[in-house]
């Protein structure tokens, strides 16, 4: 009766093989042989001087790294390690609660604010991704923190702390970001309306055949920037000349990737990297995504600033909801959702 299991976690204790709802057409599986494994593989940042005399050098480094690479890695971030141990130990605490336990939080309406599912989207997908997730949205902390597990019973007092001090770092993030494109420092969160930030905790229990499945296909991210913290388990992979290459955990920092509304922003000078997570099959892995985003009423579009006679606007105009609505009806398709907000 496994296939009758509405969560991974508890079908993948009895199985031996990758069920076949799991298993990848031939030209679309990891090819892991083929993977690159490269020590510094993406920029790793260093923000202890991003407000010393330094600033201008690290806003230089932020700017390559987001032209060039989509992706880099920050470090003296000023999130302090027992708050990154808390929100790793209340994450593995919850997917370890009982089936019935974690049941009671799931949903396969992804229009809930909190809600514990599988795969990518269980209503649309013909192959499902191996990882179980728990998403709740974090901003403002107080219209959500109530509808969240209240199990473990420190869940909802860490987890907040994490979203608070996440938020702190996206803010010093974009303002570098902005100052990088040669905008005002807060050009970029003021284009975000209210602003919203939402999270996951995505759990990759171990898998039988990892070669035949992902935990996430490649895909780019929809929002505007993402925070991302693994633990010690290497799973994260980045498109880099046409080639894969593995970016491995580096302990106390945080890997950052620019998502879709941030290359609109900059008018494609920042790009949105394809990105995916494979599994193994001897360890779990445990990844916990921060999803910094405009409000779904924001109007998206170029910075005016960046758009000349020389420099056109490659994208036209539209709101952060029309935007992710499109996103998500489309699945993890592999090519960009951008391309359907092109200004020609």
């Amino acid at each position: 009766m496994a296939a009758t299991k509405l969560l991974l976690t508890d079908l993948a204790l009895t199985v031996n093989h990758v069920p076949s709802n799991y298993v990848r057409p031939v030209s679309d599986r990891p090819n892991l042989s083929d993977v690159q494994i490269s020590e510094g593989s993406i920029p790793l940042i260093d923000l202890q001087h991003l407000n010393g005399p330094n600033h201008s050098d690290i806003i230089e480094q932020i700017g390559q790294a987001c032209q060039h690479d989509g992706f880099f890695q920050v470090k003296n971030h000023g999130i302090p390690e027992a708050i990154i141990s808390n929100i790793m130990r209340i994450a593995t605490e919850f997917f370890r609660l009982p089936e019935s336990e974690r049941l009671k939080n799931y949903s396969d309406d992804p229009s809930k604010t909190t809600r514990l599912s599988t795969s990518f989207n269980v209503k649309t997908e013909k192959v499902s991704n191996w990882r179980d997730f728990l998403r709740i949205h974090c901003f403002p902390l107080e219209d959500y923190v109530h509808e969240w597990p209240s199990n473990p019973p420190s869940f909802r007092e860490d987890v907040a702390e994490y979203c608070s001090s996440v938020r702190g770092l996206v803010l010093r993030l974009l303002g570098a970001i902005s100052e990088s494109l040669g905008l005002k420092s807060d050009y970029i969160e003021k284009v975000l309306g209210k602003q919203a930030q939402h999270m996951a905790l995505n759990y990759y229990p171990p898998c039988p055949q990892p070669e035949l499945t992902y935990g996430l296909p490649g895909h780019t991210d929809p929002n505007l920037i993402t925070i991302l913290l693994q633990d010690d388990v290497p799973g994260l992979q980045v498109l880099r000349n046409g080639k894969w290459v593995a970016v491995n955990p580096i302990p106390n920092t945080f890997i950052v990737n620019i998502g879709d509304q941030m290359q609109v922003i900059s008018n494609d000078r920042h790009k949105s990297v394809l990105h995916r997570a494979v599994v193994n099959s001897s360890k779990e892995r445990i990844s916990i995504p921060t999803f910094y985003c405009p409000s779904p009423d924001a109007v998206i579009g170029p910075a005016k600033e960046l758009i000349n006679d020389d420099q056109l606007a490659v994208y036209r105009d539209f709101t952060y909801g029309e935007y992710y609505e499109k996103f998500w009806n489309r699945g993890l398709a592999s090519e960009c959702c951008l391309d359907m907000f092109k200004a020609v």
